[in-house]
């Protein structure tokens, strides 16, 4: 089977590109950067264009869409509903199955666990545009005009989630570079985080079932969720480090968008770390059997992965 993800080369893409090729598929990666990985086929492409998109997914079996754009949402009003729309027609045209990986902001504030039966409740702008895609796709399905799996997942943390990975900003990158660790808000509330490693084996795994098609799936992540003191305190601990941490209050956070876009674009998401943020993936974890990846492990496996990182740049 040919898998093509588009948006290679970030949090997700990388890891599934991986996972993809360890099983032995055929794997094509589409960018604007035209990102490699050996043993790839490499499309340079812009989905916001059709015919970009339509090239980009030709031959195609499943098409993962892992894109992320940058965090601005004038950026997202006007393109992700161009993206979603494109990327529906293509995968008709190429008669190619297709996986959205999306995130949870279409939930708004959730009191207790999100589960893929958690209603729209958006409660920031960034969540009505997530809201609109979602929509977007379930029509298709519904209608049966394509196969689609909506794919959720938490904050992400692990190999290959450092640029835009609140975890990695503020508590690896700090401790790793001798640096006090940070948190936003209030460090007692409970905070899922998935795992990017588990997110890419479901995604494989979600492909190679037909039945799976037609649903939203929530991609694994341990449960119980921890809270930012206690995650701050497992990353200190296998890095040698303190667990002293500076708390970012949300006044700090508005003072500080003044003079930076993307903070002050974060600012409308703090709801998510002023209250627990508990995110549920039983549905996947029975069907597939899965154990997803301890925090403790999670770490670990993070922390070595940006340690070769380091190395290999010095």
């Amino acid at each position: 089977m040919r898998h093509t993800i588009l948006g290679a080369g970030g949090s997700i893409g990388n890891p599934l590109a991986f996972e993809l090729l360890k099983s032995g598929q055929t794997v094509r990666l589409v960018s604007r950067s035209n990102f490699s990985i050996p043993g790839t086929e490499t499309v340079k492409a812009d989905i916001s264009s059709f015919e970009e998109v339509a090239t980009a997914v030709k031959g195609s079996d499943i098409v993962y869409l892992c894109a992320g754009l940058p965090y601005d949402i004038k950026v997202w009003a006007e393109l992700w509903p161009k993206i979603i729309k494109n990327t529906l027609e293509a995968c008709k045209k190429a008669n190619a199955k297709l996986i959205f990986f999306d995130n949870v902001y279409m939930y708004g504030k959730v009191t207790g666990k999100m589960t893929e039966d958690t209603p729209y409740n958006p409660c920031s702008k960034k969540g009505e545009i997530r809201v609109q895609l979602a929509h977007l796709l379930e029509k298709e399905y519904k209608a049966k005009n394509l196969d689609v799996i909506i794919a959720r997942a938490a904050d992400l943390y692990g190999p290959y989630a450092t640029k835009n990975s609140v975890p990695y900003i503020m508590v690896f990158d700090k401790l790793l570079n001798g640096h006090k660790p940070q948190w936003m808000v209030d460090a007692s509330k409970l905070h899922t985080l998935s795992y990017t490693p588990d997110c890419a084996r479901a995604l494989v795994l979600l492909a190679g079932r037909i039945e799976c098609f037609g649903q939203t799936w929530h991609l694994p992540s341990y449960f119980p969720p921890v809270n930012g003191k206690t995650f701050i305190e497992v990353v200190a601990r296998e890095t040698g480090m303190k667990a002293d941490f500076f708390l970012l209050k949300k006044w700090m956070i508005k003072m500080a968008g003044l003079f930076n876009k993307t903070v002050a674009e974060s600012y409308e998401m703090l709801y998510q770390n002023e209250f627990d943020y508990i995110f549920d993936s039983t549905k996947f974890n029975s069907y597939f059997n899965f154990e997803p990846t301890s925090y403790v492990e999670g770490v670990r496996g993070t922390i070595e992965f940006l340690k070769k990182g380091l190395q290999s740049n010095l």
